[in-house]
């Protein structure tokens, strides 16, 4: 919410940090369920777990009212999404390394260019 409107209610610092937090944590969990959606029933997986994602960013942008939303759950998703892909030493781990995983990390990341790069509308006036 834009303090500057005429109208709108003016929204702390803290409720704006606590939607962030709460973004980065939708984020990490959303990633995490999409890693694993994604490689157990290929192709309707990575179909889901990319409209997952999507429905992710787009709620975040239309929630906050800013491009800080997007990054804010972008950034827990990816976090998520890049921890996953490491494995451990023994070898094991949740990317087996082909090509879902691929449009998955890629597919991700192009919904979030795209929602963060969309023109927030104007909040109608009361």
């Amino acid at each position: 919410m834009n303090p500057t409107t005429p109208g709108a209610p003016a929204v702390s610092r803290n409720v704006r940090f606590a939607w962030y937090a709460g973004l980065v944590v939708l984020g990490v969990l959303v990633g995490t369920a999409g890693a694993l959606v994604q490689a157990a029933w290929l192709p309707g997986g990575l179909i889901l777990a990319l409209l997952a994602t999507a429905a992710l960013f787009y709620g975040a942008l239309r929630a906050t009212g800013t491009q800080i939303g997007v990054v804010a759950g972008g950034g827990g998703w990816l976090v998520a999404v890049i921890l996953l892909s490491f494995g451990r030493p023994e070898g094991d781990g949740v990317f087996g390394g082909g090509v879902g995983e691929l449009l998955f990390l890629f597919g991700g990341m192009a919904v979030a260019v795209m929602c963060t790069t969309l023109a927030r509308l104007p909040r109608p006036t009361p």
